[in-house]
Order: structure tokens, then C-alpha cells, then sequence
């Protein structure tokens, strides 16, 4: 293992694992290798072993050629060995529906902290991703949400991004700012864990509703309503289960919202776009070839809401769209038909 070493800057070079070689955890990879000893390691050997001979990942990430700090690794345990001291990170990149199998490999195993990049709520449980953690890993290892607005190529390519490290640990936080903020990435901290996972997790099924609004020709006033009740939304679900007000108004809620709603990268605005043109949900994440992750958690957040007994309208009619045959169309006039009220963002506490 890399013994850290101070950089030019002064600051500290971090041997970094990222777990997971999907679009989102090779462009971080790419992004951290540019400063720090970057292992990226992918459960199927055949594939990282022709990543690690083009030095790209021609799957999720084609075009953006890998720097000289990075390195492609098929062996579980050396991965993990590599981020093992105290000042490495080791960084999960898998979907929600990933997190709970990989965390159940790390458990027998030590690890100083962990931080992971999915966004969403686990179907079945309805947990968000540091309750997942929690229950596998237990309390006593540091770990952390880093979300906000990104798209995997434009961080890749080093264009200016903004993100939010979120974590109930502040060492934690400080590596994290440590490691990533400079150059062309900005990142903030925050101790509202579950305000910024509900931010990340809910904009995508508004980001469906958009891209079905925008698909159907609806117009962009149509689209500003949609973001707008979208964010109320949001801010109702993560008030309620305990999340900060502010923390929707920032990056990690109205930022990733708005960029998820109205960049055509992303792949949840595509599947609104594809059910727009009547196409089935099947084809629609066939032809994306990755994870759309607005799909599950729309069932995951709509059955939680009704728990919770929390108004969330947009979200019900994208599930009902998903799940059980509705229309697109149905979408806009469910909402039109909702009875008139005042405009509230979240309850008064």
C-alpha cells in the first residue's frame, strides 16, 4: 500500500479504492486519480481486464481515456488493501440495489470508512443508503453520502462540478473536502445526512415525470411546475424523515434536481422521453444500458409516502405510469385535476 505523501498543494495524497466501475464511479475514479493512487475495481473480471488493457472504459464511459494514477484491479482484497490506512477512502459506486450484497463482503473485514455514491431508497426496506450501511457494517465505521449535481461524462472530462459530502462524521467530511476539492471540483459538507440522500434519491422520478412532460410537448412552462412542485415535494418526504429544509434549496436538492429534470444526459429524463413515445418500460432500459435508478425508487418512495402519510402527487402518478398501466398522459391530468390549495413547500413545524 502507498504510503500519503503531501502534494504540491500541501494537501495530503489518499491511496482511494472505488468499488464499482459503472459510468459514476469510473468518472470519480478518473476525476481523484488526477491527484491521489486510485484502485477501480469491478466484480467481472473478463470486463476490468479489458478496461485495464484500453485504459477506458468502453461500456459505461466510452471517450475518456484513464489517467496515470489510476489502476484497474480484479482482485477484491488487494482493492481494499489498497484504501486501508488512515488515510485512505474507500468509495462504493454501485446502485441502491447493489449496496446491500457488496457491504455484506465488507463485513467480515475491516474497514477504516466508507463512502458511497447511490442514490435512492431500497425497495422492500424503503431504507436510504446510510440505514443500509448502518444495518450491515454497524455504526462504528465512518461513512458518508457524496451527491449533488454530475454527470459521469463532464467529470470525466474535467469540466466544473459542485458536490456535497454529507456525513455525521466530520473527519470524514475533511478527508473528503480534502481529496476532492481543487481544480475543477468544488465540494461542500454537510451533517444532514438524510436531507441530502432524500434530495439525490427523489429527483429522479421527477426528473421521469419531466422528461414524459417534455416528451409529450407539453412546453416549458409545464416544465417549471414540475421542477417547482417537484422541489415541495422533496422537501415534504425529507422533513419528515428528519431532513433540513435548507438542505433542499442547495446543491444536493434543488441543484441536482434541476440539472436531472433538464440535462439530457440523464438517463431518468430518457425514460420519461421513451414513455412519452409509448415505448414499454423493458425496451427503455434496455436501450439505456444502465441503471435508471428513478425506476425502483419511484415504487420505493410511493409506498413509504403512503406510510408516512405524505402528500406526494407527482411521485404517485410516475409510479402509476411505471407500474400499473396508466398512460403518460395521466400524469398531467392527474395533477390538473387536483383541487386548487395554497403553495406550501414543506409543513410548518
Amino acid at each position: 500500500m502507498q504510503d500519503s505523501l503531501p502534494n504540491k498543494a500541501g494537501a495530503v495524497v489518499r491511496p482511494i479504492t472505488v468499488l464499482g466501475a459503472g459510468a459514476w464511479g469510473t468518472a470519480v475514479a478518473i476525476a481523484l486519480a488526477q491527484r491521489h493512487p486510485v484502485q477501480l475495481w469491478g466484480r467481472n473480471t473478463p470486463v476490468m481486464q479489458q478496461i485495464a488493457g484500453a485504459r477506458d472504459n468502453t461500456a459505461y464511459l466510452p471517450g475518456c481515456p484513464f489517467p496515470s494514477g489510476l489502476t484497474v484491479q480484479t482482485d477484491f482484497d488487494a482493492a481494499l488493501a489498497h484504501a486501508n490506512g488512515a488515510d485512505g477512502l474507500l468509495i462504493a459506486a454501485c446502485p441502491v440495489a447493489g449496496l446491500r450484497p457488496l457491504l455484506e463482503q465488507l463485513k467480515t473485514r475491516v474497514i477504516p470508512n466508507i463512502v458511497w455514491l447511490c442514490k435512492g431508497f431500497e425497495y422492500g426496506t424503503g431504507l436510504l443508503p446510510h440505514q443500509i450501511v448502518q444495518e450491515v457494517l454497524g455504526e462504528s465505521v465512518a461513512g458518508g453520502a457524496l451527491s449533488g449535481p454530475s454527470f459521469a461524462q463532464e467529470v470525466a472530462r474535467g469540466l466544473p462540478c459542485a458536490l456535497t459530502i454529507a456525513s455525521a462524521t466530520p473527519a470524514l467530511r475533511e478527508a473528503v473536502v480534502s481529496a476532492m476539492h481543487g481544480g475543477s471540483i468544488r465540494v461542500y459538507s454537510s451533517a444532514d445526512l438524510v436531507g441530502v440522500e432524500v434530495g439525490g434519491a427523489v429527483k429522479n422520478i421527477l426528473a421521469i415525470a419531466t422528461g414524459v412532460a417534455d416528451g409529450l410537448g407539453l412546453g416549458l412552462n409545464a416544465r417549471a411546475a414540475l421542477i417547482t412542485r417537484g422541489l415541495a415535494e422533496i422537501t415534504r418526504l425529507g422533513t419528515a424523515l428528519g431532513g433540513q429544509v435548507e438542505t433542499f434549496m442547495g446543491l444536493t436538492g434543488m441543484g441536482d434536481l434541476i440539472l436531472t429534470c433538464t440535462g439530457d444526459l440523464s438517463r431518468n429524463r430518457r425514460v420519461g422521453l421513451g414513455l412519452a413515445q409509448g415505448k414499454a418500460l423493458d425496451t427503455i432500459v434496455s436501450e439505456l444500458g444502465h441503471v435508471a435508478e428513478g425506476v425502483p425508487c419511484a415504487r420505493a418512495v410511493r409506498e413509504l409516502a403512503q406510510k408516512l402519510g405524505v402528500d406526494m402527487p407527482i411521485t404517485n402518478a410516475v409510479a402509476g405510469v411505471l407500474f400499473d398501466g396508466d398512460l403518460p398522459q395521466a400524469i398531467v391530468s392527474r395533477l390538473l385535476a387536483r383541487d386548487p390549495r395554497d403553495e406550501k413547500m414543506a409543513p410548518a413545524p
